[in-house]
Formats: C-alpha cells, structure tokens, sequence
C-alpha cells in the first residue's frame, strides 16, 4: 500500500513584520519538543523524556506566560495523530485565552479531528535579511486534549508550552542544548528496531569534519617556511620534502582526532553548549555520526602513516637531531589532551601549541634537507609562526571558557579575565612582529621577510573583536576566522619573502639580500 500524503498549509502574511509568510516549523508529531528533536521524527511508544537543562538553557515558562506569547499569532500550524495513523500538520486560524489556560479553532477544512485528540499548537516567526540569511527567529508550541465546542469549534487545553526565541538562546545553542536527547532517542530507537540507528554522512565529508582538515594551514605553514630557509642556503630535496609535508599533515590530523576523543571521555566537548565551526571540536562525536572506537581507530591510523614516513625520512635522511625532533613532537601530540598529562587541561595548550606548530614543524623540515644541521635563521622565523598559531588555540577557547570549566579544563580563558585574555594577545601578535623586524636588523633574516609586517591592521582588527564581541560566541567567529587569517597571511608573507630572496641569489647572486 502506498503511504498517503497529507495536505500541509503553512504561515500567513499577518505573522510576519516584513510581509512575508512566516517560516513555520511544525512538529512530525504532537509529542515533538523542539527544533533540536526533529533530526528523526518522534516514533510512538518512545518515552519522551525532556534532556535536562545546560549552561545556556532559558528560564522555564509557565503555561500563562507561553499562551501570552503565543497570543501575538493569528494563525498558527495545527498538529495531530489522525485516527489512520499518520500525522497532520495544517494551519488554522487561533484564538488565545491565556487567562483560560485554552487555544481555540476551528476544524480544518477537509480534516477530521477527534474529541479528545492530543494536538500540538505551533505559532513561530522569522524575519529574512536582505543579504541573505534570517533572525528574529521565535517559536512556541502549545500540546493538549482538544474538546469539541459548537458549531465546529475546538477548545485545548493546554497542559505544556515549550518556547524558543533567538533573542534568549542562539540557534547553535539551541540545537546543542538538545544532542542529549537526540542521542537517548536513538538508542532506544536502536532498540526497538534490534539495529544500531544514527544519522549519516557521506564518508568523504565525514571525514573531512572529523579530521578537521581545513585546519591543516597550521602545518603547511612552518613546514613549507622550514623548506624555505633550506632552499635558500642551498640544501633541498623534492622526495623527502613531500613525504615531510605529508607526515605532518597526518601527525596534526591525527592529534585533532585524539582531541575530540580525549575531550568527549573526559567531558569537554559535551559540557560545551556554544560551540563554534572554529571552536568546541568536530562534534561528530556529539552527533553521533561516529563512535569513540571509530575515531580512536582514524587516530591511530594517522599517527601509523606519520610513524611510517618518519621511518622512511630517518632512514632516507636520518640524523641525530631528527629523530629528537620527531620524538619531542610526537609527546606534544599524545600528551596535550591524552591522561595523564593533559597539557591543554593544565593551562599549557598554548605554550605546546607555540612549540610543536613552530619550532618543531619548521626545524623538523629543515633538518631533513640539512641532514642535521640547525640553524639560528630557522629558530628565528619559527618564533612569529609558534606565537600566532598558539593565539589560533587561545582565541578559540574564548567561546568554550564555560564548558571547559565545568569539565575541568583550565585553559587560560578560563583562569584570566578579559582584560587580561585580550592583553595576552596583543603581547603575542606584538611580539611576533617584533621578532621579524629583529631578526632582519640583525641579519639573520632576509629584508623581504619584513612583508610579514603588513599583516598588521588584520592583528589590529582582531584586538577589536576580542574587544567588542567576547561574550557573545556566534558575534566572536569573524574575529575567530580572522585570527586564523592573521596566522595564515603573516607566514604566507615570510614565504614570499623568502621566495623573492631565493630568486635574486638564483638570478643575481646577491648573498646576503640587500634589496
């Protein structure tokens, strides 16, 4: 038999301030508790047990107070389990007596409503902007037993009100704020059905967003610079400096991997109610895209890529201070969320950060060209690199301050105030522009490099973000991805510089660069 379909009329023109429909989202079901829920339709027979309250949840609304604001809709979607089994949504024009305690309609047209019928009453608001994109966002459901008036009317009663307003709680808060039931919904629908239930992805961009890739720019940065500095003295092969940029590559992807692991088991990531796509991790795991064992097994599987080609670069150019290096990052990587030393937990993120994304990275790939040999111009220009990725980390915890106090991860957003949050960043992105413009009046960096210093209003802008949007964490994500972009634009300046520098000693034979 094939499923029949019901007729869905949604929104009027009188529910919305800009004269256009209001975007309605009716539940699959008069049980259905809110946006964050309808991931999968309520099944029957499921306990619907309420998640308990976050950081971040609003006050608790009374009935009164819920038919008040739903007295501001003419119109809303009404929603019931028909008496063949299949759910309703139409719209209908209300009438709202808060002092009653009651809604009343009229019945549909072409719909049969039972007296006594449990209905949901769903009245909500959305405005569009005009470049794209929506606020003003409210939504409010009332449930009850629907009673027969005369002539074709209905009173509910209302029982509960469940409401949402953008104003109060963001959207991604919101949809956060609901995962815990989500997730108790699928395994008891996992056992039901007698098969494991959650939602999917295609593989690619699964694992794309586990892994984290986009955030790989932190890796191509010093390890592309440490091939710069080992071009320019003369000392470079194309073999090994692949395979070098591809084992680190899957050193970071598998530390982001071991990350989210490591802060689901010990809490991190789920105490967090205001995640960002910079901050709060994958949150495949939050999801329930992925289990624990299957991203503790992509994990090891990175890291055995990156322990294979560490091997073939040691045997192919192996040296003394190689094997330190890799050795010295491969600790950075486990420990900085891994028991017993959870480095990031103790305040120490950053400084680990600074370390395995700087000097480690950069020397790393020099010393594989080198064959062992260090040199001071290579720990130089690591240190503007270390300063600013560290600032990636220590800005992206800003949004995540509350969650991680509350797992116990004492980051330094989480010990310092904003003044002194704010302070701490302005001292680094000084600092690491100091260091360039130090280290070319000492000689020791070539003249071009100092392009590093136009990247100083996007520092500048950075600083007003912090300023102006630290505790609002969706307002925070442009000063977020600007900060990325400080990082990204200060170490693709030094590359070029060093690119200039080793085409005017390839094709003028000028040492040092004197331009």
């Amino acid at each position: 038999m094939s499923p029949k379909i019901r007729l869905q009329r949604f929104g009027s023109k009188a529910d919305s301030p800009v004269g256009v429909p209001a975007a309605v989202e009716g539940p699959a079901s008069a049980e259905t508790p809110s946006p964050a829920d309808t991931v999968v339709p309520e099944t029957p027979g499921l306990a619907d047990t309420a998640a308990p309250a976050g950081p971040e949840s609003p006050a608790p609304i009374t009935v009164v107070d819920g038919l008040g604001r739903l007295a501001v809709y003419k119109r809303a979607v009404l929603s019931w389990v028909a008496e063949d089994g299949y759910p309703v949504n139409v719209d209908v024009e209300i009438e709202v007596k808060p002092d009653e305690g009651t809604v009343r309609f009229g019945e549909p047209a072409g719909f049969h409503v039972a007296p006594g019928t449990r209905v949901a009453i769903t009245g909500s608001h959305i405005r569009p902007l005009p470049d794209g994109g929506f606020d003003e966002r409210r939504h409010l459901t009332a449930w009850g037993a629907a009673s027969a008036r005369p002539r074709g009317r209905f009173a509910v009663n209302v029982a509960r009100v469940w409401a949402w307003d953008e104003g109060d709680l963001p959207l991604p808060a919101a949809y956060e704020r609901g995962l815990k039931k989500a997730r108790r919904y699928f395994e008891a629908l996992s056992v039901e059905r007698g098969v494991r239930i959650r939602p999917r992805m295609s593989k690619r961009l699964l694992l794309f967003r586990a892994t984290r890739a986009p955030f790989l720019s932190a890796t191509f940065a010093p390890v592309l610079l440490g091939l710069a500095v080992a071009a320019r003295v003369g000392v470079f092969d194309a073999v090994t400096a692949v395979i070098t940029v591809v084992a680190a590559s899957a050193v970071h992807l598998g530390l982001n991997v071991a990350n989210d692991v490591f802060d689901t088991l010990q809490g991190a990531d789920d105490a967090n109610a205001t995640p960002t796509k910079f901050s709060g991790g994958s949150r495949v795991l939050q999801n329930t895209l992925v289990t624990i064992r299957e991203m503790s097994m992509l994990a090891i599987g990175c890291y055995a890529v990156a322990a294979i080609l560490g091997i073939v670069l040691l045997v192919m150019r192996g040296s003394p201070a190689l094997v330190a290096i890799a050795a010295l990052g491969f600790f950075i990587s486990m420990a900085y969320t891994m028991p017993p030393f959870k480095l990031v937990y103790r305040g120490l993120g950053e400084i680990s950060t600074a370390i395995g994304f700087g000097p480690v990275m950069l020397l790393g790939a020099y010393v594989v060209q080198s064959r062992g040999s260090l040199t001071l111009e290579a720990l130089l220009v690591s240190i503007p690199v270390a300063l600013l990725v560290a600032m990636i980390l220590y800005v992206n915890e800003i949004p995540d301050r509350a969650g991680d106090a509350q797992a116990g991860k004492r980051t330094l957003p989480v010990r310092w105030s904003k003044a002194a949050v704010v302070g701490g960043f302005d001292v680094a992105a000084a600092g690491s522009f100091a260091s360039v413009a130090v280290s070319v009046a000492a000689g020791v960096l070539p003249i071009p490099t100092l392009l590093a210093l136009l990247a100083i209003p996007l520092a500048l802008r950075v600083h007003g973000g912090l300023v102006r949007f630290y505790d609002n964490p969706y307002a925070l994500m442009s000063t977020m991805g600007a900060n990325i972009q400080l990082h990204m634009n200060v170490s693709l300046l030094l590359f070029v510089g060093y690119v200039l520098t080793i085409a005017d000693q390839s094709f003028f034979s000028r040492r040092p660069f004197l331009w």
